[in-house]
C-alpha cells in the first residue's frame, strides 16, 4: 500500500471512528435523556414541584431566535436567485422581440404547422373563432399525448429512451432551425458569408451545444443555449401558428398548466412528485436553472445500480480509493455515514444547541445548488411568444405593456412559490395578466393615445 494510500485509509477510519463516537455519544445521550424521562413520569407529583417542573420544561424547549438567522438567509437566498430568474426571462423576451423588429422572415405566413390544418382564411370573425378553436385543441391534444408518453416514460425508467428523445430534439433546433435563423439574420443586416466558415460555424455551435445542455459545461454557457432554444422556438411558434390561433393557444395551455401542476393526478405534478421520491433531478434540457444542475444527474439513490438497462450508466471508483477495505465496506460507506449525521444532527437539533456539520463539504454545496429557483423552459416560450406577437404589430406601447405583464405574474407566481414551499405553474398569471394588458393596450390606451397626438394635446 502506497503512502497515499495509507493516508486515506487513516482519514477514512479518523472520520469514521470520529462519527461512530458521536453516534454512540448520542445514543448514550438518548437512553439516559429518556429513562430520566420515565423515572419523571413514575414519580407523583408532590406540591412545590411545579417550578421545576416548569423550568426543567423551560430549558428542553428550543430557542426560537436561533431559527431566525437561517430563515434570514433563505430569504436571503431566495431573492437573489429571483433577480437572477428575471434576467434570463428578460434576455429571451428581448431577443424574440429584437428578431421580430428586424427580420422580415418571421412576420410572413406562408407555411403552417401539420397540427393546425385550418389557416383562417375568410375575414368572417366567426368563422376565425371557429377555427382558432379547433386548430387549439388538436395542437393541445398532441402536447398532452406527448407529455403523457413522456410520464410514462420517466415513469417505468426508460431514461435513455428520454435521453435520445431529448438529445434529438436539440440537435434539430441546433442545427436545421438554427442555420434558418443565421441565414435570415445575415440577409436582413445583409452581410456576406460563406458557406465554408458557415458549415464551421454551426458544427461547433451544434456540438458545443450538444455538450453542455446533455452533459457537462459553464454554468452560463448552458443557460445562454437554454434561452436561445427557448426564443427560437417562440419564434417558430409565432411563424407558423396562425393569427387567432396564437392568441387561443395562449389562455388554453395556461389552463392545461395549470391542470397538469396543481391537480393529484396531473402528469406535472406526478414527474415532480416522482423524481422527489427517486431524489433525482428533471432533466437539464426542460429546465431553466439559476444553479447547476448536472451535476446531481449521474449520481444514483440506494440500490438503482442494478434496477436495469435504461437508468444511466456511472462510473466506478477507481481501485485507489478503495484503499485495501473490501468493495462491499467501500459502497456501503456513504450510506452508514449519511444514517450517522442524520442521527447526530436530530440530537443536536432536539437538544437545541448548535449543530456540527460532519458531512463532506461537497454534499453542502450540492444542497446549496438544489436551492436554486428551477423554470420549465416551456414558460420562456409562451412567454416570448406572448411579447414577440404583440410586437409583431409595430406597437411598442402594447409591447412594452405585455413585457412589463410578464415580470409582474412572474413575480407574484414567486411569490406564491415562497409562501406555499412546493411546485407552481408559472404560465397562468402571467399569460392572464398579458393577454389583459395586451387586449387592454391595443383596444384603449393606443386609440386613446392617437387620438391624443392627432388633437396635439400633451398630458
Amino acid at each position: 500500500m502506497s503512502h497515499s494510500d495509507s493516508d486515506s485509509v487513516n482519514e477514512g477510519t479518523c472520520l469514521m471512528d470520529t462519527l461512530v463516537n458521536e453516534a454512540s455519544y448520542s445514543r448514550r445521550t438518548d437512553y439516559t435523556g429518556n429513562a430520566q424521562e420515565q423515572r419523571d413520569k413514575r414519580r407523583p407529583e408532590r406540591p412545590g414541584e411545579d417550578g421545576d417542573t416548569s423550568r426543567s420544561s423551560r430549558r428542553r424547549e428550543p430557542n426560537p431566535r436561533s431559527q431566525e438567522p437561517d430563515e434570514e438567509e433563505e430569504l436571503k437566498y431566495g431573492a437573489a436567485h429571483v433577480i437572477k430568474l428575471f434576467v434570463p426571462v428578460s434576455l429571451c423576451l428581448l431577443v424574440v422581440v429584437s428578431t421580430m423588429n428586424t427580420v422580415e422572415f418571421y412576420k410572413k405566413k406562408d407555411l403552417y404547422l401539420v397540427y393546425t390544418p385550418f389557416h383562417e382564411n375568410s375575414h368572417d370573425p366567426g368563422v376565425k373563432i371557429w377555427n382558432a378553436l379547433a386548430n387549439a385543441a388538436i395542437l393541445m391534444g398532441v402536447i398532452v399525448l406527448m407529455t403523457v408518453i413522456l410520464i410514462l416514460l420517466y415513469k417505468y425508467r426508460f431514461y435513455k429512451t428520454i435521453h435520445g428523445w431529448l438529445i434529438l430534439s436539440s440537435l434539430i433546433l441546433l442545427s436545421i432551425f438554427s442555420y434558418i435563423y443565421l441565414l435570415e439574420v445575415l440577409r436582413a443586416y445583409n452581410i456576406p458569408f460563406d458557406y465554408i466558415t458557415l458549415g464551421i460555424v454551426m458544427w461547433n455551435f451544434g456540438t458545443m451545444g450538444l455538450i453542455v445542455i446533455h452533459w457537462k459545461g459553464p454554468l452560463h454557457l448552458q443557460q445562454a443555449y437554454l434561452i436561445f432554444i427557448a426564443a427560437l422556438m417562440a419564434l417558430i411558434f409565432i411563424k407558423y401558428l396562425p393569427e387567432w390561433t396564437t392568441w387561443v393557444v395562449l389562455g388554453v395551455i395556461s389552463i392545461w398548466d395549470t391542470f397538469a401542476v396543481l391537480t393529484p393526478k396531473g402528469p406535472l405534478r406526478i414527474l415532480v412528485e416522482t423524481a422527489q421520491e427517486r431524489n433525482e433531478q428533471i432533466f437539464p434540457a426542460l429546465i431553466y436553472s439559476s444553479t447547476v444542475i448536472y451535476s446531481l444527474m449521474a449520481t444514483p439513490t440506494a440500490g438503482e445500480e442494478d434496477r436495469g438497462d435504461n437508468q444511466g450508466t456511472v462510473e466506478p471508483a477507481s481501485p485507489g480509493t478503495q484503499a485495501g477495505f473490501t468493495s462491499e465496506w467501500s459502497e456501503g460507506i456513504d450510506s452508514r455515514v449519511e444514517s450517522r449525521r442524520r442521527m447526530i444532527q436530530a440530537h443536536s437539533e432536539n437538544r437545541s444547541a448548535p449543530s456540527v456539520s460532519t458531512e463532506p463539504p461537497h454534499v453542502r454545496i450540492e444542497d446549496d445548488e438544489e436551492r436554486g429557483v428551477k423554470l420549465g423552459l416551456g414558460d420562456f416560450i409562451f412567454y416570448s411568444v406572448l411579447v414577440g406577437k404583440a410586437s409583431s404589430y409595430g406597437d411598442w406601447n402594447t409591447t412594452i405593456a405585455c413585457f412589463v405583464a410578464i415580470l409582474i405574474g412572474l413575480s407574484l407566481t414567486l411569490l406564491l412559490l415562497a409562501i406555499f414551499k412546493k411546485a407552481l405553474p408559472a404560465l397562468p398569471i402571467s399569460i392572464t395578466f398579458g393577454l389583459i394588458f395586451y387586449f387592454c393596450t391595443r383596444e384603449i390606451v393606443q386609440p386613446f393615445s392617437d387620438m391624443l397626438n392627432t388633437s396635439q394635446i400633451f398630458i
